[in-house]
This record gives structure tokens, C-alpha cells and sequence, in this order.
């Protein structure tokens, strides 16, 4: 049994498990935005919203798009989105 598909599963899942990363990913799905948007949001410092930010770009979960001064996040994962909307549906 090849487990390369079920590593990569995983590692998805690990990346989302973090209440913070949850959220971030959530209110991307409803709208893109910036590190600021995301950290007043949150009331996190910045640092700590952009690891979370890289460890999710990492996952290949959000990707970043340059939009003047700053770059703006969305998430591009159709697995984790339908993941997430599984989680909160009503």
C-alpha cells in the first residue's frame, strides 16, 4: 500500500488543525486580504499572523498575490475549502 497520498492528506490537515490557522482560512474563503486585515482581525501580533500565513502557503493551501504595497491571500486548496465549509455548516 503506497501511504504517499495519505502522507499528503495529512499534512493538510495538520496544517488547518491550529484554531488560529482555522479561522485565518475561514474568512479567507469569504474574502482575500492582507497580513494587517488578518492580524487586526485576530488580534494576533504580526509575526505570529505571517508564520501562520507561511505555514498554510506552505501547505499549498493559500497562495499570495502582490497587490500594490502589500500582498493579498486567498485560499486556493479546493480540498480544504470543502473541508472547512463541511465544518461550519449550519
Amino acid at each position: 500500500m503506497d501511504l504517499t497520498a495519505y502522507e499528503a492528506k495529512a499534512e493538510k490537515l495538520k496544517a488547518i488543525s491550529h484554531p488560529h490557522r482555522l479561522c485565518i482560512i475561514k474568512g479567507l474563503m469569504e474574502n482575500s486580504c492582507n497580513v494587517t486585515k488578518i492580524q487586526e482581525c485576530l488580534n494576533l501580533p504580526q509575526s505570529t499572523v505571517s508564520q501562520h500565513l507561511a505555514k498554510l502557503k506552505a501547505a499549498g493551501i493559500i497562495e499570495g498575490k502582490r497587490c500594490g504595497l502589500e500582498i493579498c491571500y486567498r485560499v486556493v486548496d479546493e480540498d480544504v475549502i470543502e473541508v472547512v465549509k463541511k465544518l461550519f455548516r449550519k
